[in-house]
């Protein structure tokens, strides 16, 4: 099948999107975003009050995005880390998806190279491979051959691939602002915010020059680990659309007869593999973020070669701090260490949640607290507390969620190697290590260096804060805002209470009413009327009075 090509402008493309949505059943969807009537008709009204089974649904998914291209396919990959976001069946379809396309004709690609660099591939490199050795949508990669002599691999970006992107990410966020307007589902998370944040990883990963920045840095977090090899990027065959690296030859770590063959013993690679992840992770805060088995290299000397440098993830101190925490709270059975350390992660959880919360994250952990750690599945842990964060709406930050796929994706990755792999056998001493070097003096001294001269630079300010305080105070240009919470109880209860006094004034005035015209009209002669009078005004005050009573009693007691 050709790779469609797009010459029409926004319009057509959004009307192209549509139509695609509409013809893998999602018109109900359509309907619901206003958007319906772009679609066929024919697709518009079967597809409208149609909704399929959730796995049918799922699957019919993953073959829209499939057919919408590279925008779609990679925001798809990235929805597949959110399982806070999307139910399980959603993200299990979603991981299946396919990134990979018919490569581009060879006069095409030699094009792309000669308007990057000035010449030719056959000018640039002593040799260009015509045949690409890999081919996905964003670009393909070709062998070739430096003028010096290095082996390398010669990565090319699809030409017109960025513009198709951008109007992509116009029609994306056009959808999530309809979304969050017109849905409850869109308006729970802030969809326009998500997209936001997709574009910015989707256009990093069309950047190569940054994806060549993000191969040094790994290069530097790993310098002296034998277990680990980076490729060399060569910069002066490096654009924005070219990426020239070191060529790694190996047998894929997924390739089980080949390591078998080749006498590795797989064991003892799927705990190299899974100490090299929490290394990155937990000490350097710098993550490969696409983890499965393609970009993974088993090198002649046993080390492990790591490819494709696209999407990373990020985590601050702070963040691996609040990790270690949460892992001690676990191990601990400490629940409030666990829920508190939630809130460090930068997951939102308000009073009202918090004792649901609670009590879900111990029913959890309670299941594998005193269990062997080689029975402990760190995978199906995580995949459980993405259930409970999805139950309660949390919101999650993405560097967050990329961080708990790509963990469950290692492990997994290390179970294929080794079938008794256990990541809570590996990650304990390494938290142990972790947690005794966090308080080792030195460290200590680290941190309170910056607190010191924090501390010193508030006292030097303060007395000058001070002043302008207690001068604002007196001149009363100073107005305090207060906000609070739960005014609708509040007001009902004070309505109530004003009602019960308003009542009970007019049942007062009621009884002194009465005892007036008792004694003015019973002296005339009108004393039928005065007895009727008197009935009635009994019942009615005594009515009164007992029906507020029963009030103050009964609120009295709640």
């Amino acid at each position: 099948m050709e790779p469609q090509r797009y010459n029409h402008g926004p319009i057509g493309r959004y009307r192209q999107v549509v139509q695609i949505l509409a013809r893998h059943g999602f018109g109900w969807l359509l309907a619901q975003l206003g958007l319906n009537r772009l679609a066929p008709l024919p697709w518009g009204v079967l597809g409208r009050f149609q909704t399929p089974p959730l796995p049918a649904q799922a699957e019919q998914l993953r073959l829209a995005i499939e057919e919408l291209g590279v925008t779609y396919i990679k925001m798809g990959q990235i929805l597949s880390t959110r399982s806070d976001l999307l139910p399980t069946e959603y993200v299990a379809e979603l991981s299946r998806l396919q990134d990979s396309v018919p490569p581009e004709p060879l006069e095409v690609i030699q094009q792309q190279v000669e308007r990057e660099f000035g010449a030719p591939p056959e000018e640039v490199f002593a040799r260009f491979d015509p045949e690409p050795i890999g081919s996905a949508s964003i670009g393909q990669v070709h062998s070739a051959r430096l003028r010096s002599g290095e082996e390398v691999v010669v990565k090319v970006q699809r030409p017109g691939v960025d513009v198709l992107v951008e109007e992509d990410l116009a029609i994306l966020m056009d959808l999530a602002r309809l979304a969050a307007g017109r849905t409850i589902w869109g308006s729970v998370y802030d969809l326009p915010a998500l997209v936001e944040e997709y574009a910015t990883t989707l256009r990093g990963e069309m950047d190569y020059v940054r994806e060549g920045q993000n191969a040094d840095h790994f290069r530097r977090n790993f310098r002296g680990n034998p277990n680990l090899r980076v490729p060399a990027i060569f910069w002066q065959h490096t654009t924005r659309r070219v990426l020239t690296m070191e060529r790694l030859d190996g047998i894929k770590i997924s390739d089980l007869p080949g390591l078998e063959a080749a006498g590795i013993d797989r064991s003892e690679l799927a705990e190299r593999s899974a100490t090299l992840v929490l290394k990155m992770i937990l000490e350097d805060g710098f993550f490969h973020a696409d983890p499965h088995p393609g970009n993974f290299l088993v090198l002649e000397d046993g080390s492990i070669g790591l490819l494709d440098y696209g999407i990373v993830g990020q985590i601050d101190e702070k963040t691996r701090l609040g990790l270690l925490h949460l892992l001690i709270g676990a191990a601990s059975k400490d629940l409030d260490r666990v829920v508190d350390q939630l809130a460090v992660l930068g997951i939102t959880v308000n009073s009202l949640q918090r004792e649901r919360l609670r009590r879900d994250m111990g029913r959890l952990l309670s299941l594998y607290w005193g269990l062997p750690l080689k029975d402990v599945d760190v995978a199906r842990i995580l995949e459980e507390l993405m259930t409970i964060v999805r139950r309660h709406q949390l919101q999650v930050p993405t560097n967050l969620a990329m961080l708990i796929k790509t963990s469950a994706m290692d492990e997994g990755l290390a179970r294929s190697l080794d079938p008794e792999f256990s990541a809570a056998e590996v990650i304990k001493p390494y938290i142990l290590r972790l947690a005794w070097e966090r308080y080792l003096p030195q460290n200590w001294l680290k941190r309170l260096g910056p607190s010191f001269l924090d501390a010193s630079q508030l006292m030097v300010d303060l007395p000058r804060r001070a002043d302008r305080l207690l001068t604002g105070m007196e001149n009363g240009s100073i107005s305090i805002n207060m906000h609070i919470q739960d005014t609708e109880h509040v007001l009902d209860v004070l309505t109530g209470l004003v009602n019960r006094l308003i009542l009970a004034m007019l049942a007062g005035s009621f009884a002194v009413a009465i005892a007036m015209l008792i004694q003015t009209y019973y002296t005339v002669g009108f004393r039928w009327l005065i007895g009727l009078l008197l009935v009635v005004g009994l019942v009615l005050v005594a009515g009164l009075g007992l029906w507020l009573a029963l009030k103050i009693l009964r609120r009295g007691h709640h």
